[in-house]
């Protein structure tokens, strides 16, 4: 009896968890599959590909405080619809936002990164965000940079 009410709520909160989604068209990480680490041939001519016009943005000497907007622009050069299935930035002062549906190929879409440059100054030091996309390109994941010196 133990077992089966264990089992029921197990069943239960796997069915509740999994339907939860993060307003992205229920497309996770998970859900884009790198075709080189799958069990099946693939042809890697037929998958898309993500190129950027810009992967490092230099955003030079900032003011302590002051925002940093940039659009990284990339088109999908393959020939099937490229899937984002995540932009993640390395911390919460940078927030990236991404397109929710597929892109054609020889369509454009862009990574609107928006970096909060308040308690980052750096001193002479470099100050570097990333954010890394996951999508369903080979390999999987891109990392995008934005650098520059942040002063008091």
């Amino acid at each position: 009896m133990m077992k089966k009410i264990f089992l029921t709520l197990f069943v239960a909160s796997t069915v509740l968890i999994s339907a939860c989604g993060d307003g992205k068209g229920g497309i996770t990480p998970g859900d884009v599959s790198n075709p080189a680490s799958a069990s099946d041939n693939y042809d890697p001519e037929k998958l898309p590909k993500m190129e950027f016009e810009v992967m490092d943005y230099n955003y030079g000497t900032i003011k302590e405080g002051e925002h940093v907007k940039y659009s990284f622009k990339f088109k999908n050069t393959g020939k099937t619809n490229l899937i984002i299935a995540e932009a993640k930035a390395s911390c919460g002062c940078t927030i990236p936002e991404y397109p929710e549906d597929p892109i054609a190929p020889g369509e454009s879409g862009e990574i609107k990164a928006d970096f909060d440059s308040k308690n980052k100054a750096g001193g002479d030091a470099k100050v570097i965000k990333t954010i890394t996309v996951i999508a369903n390109t080979q390999p999987n994941k891109v990392v995008l940079k934005l650098t520059g010196f942040v002063k008091k």
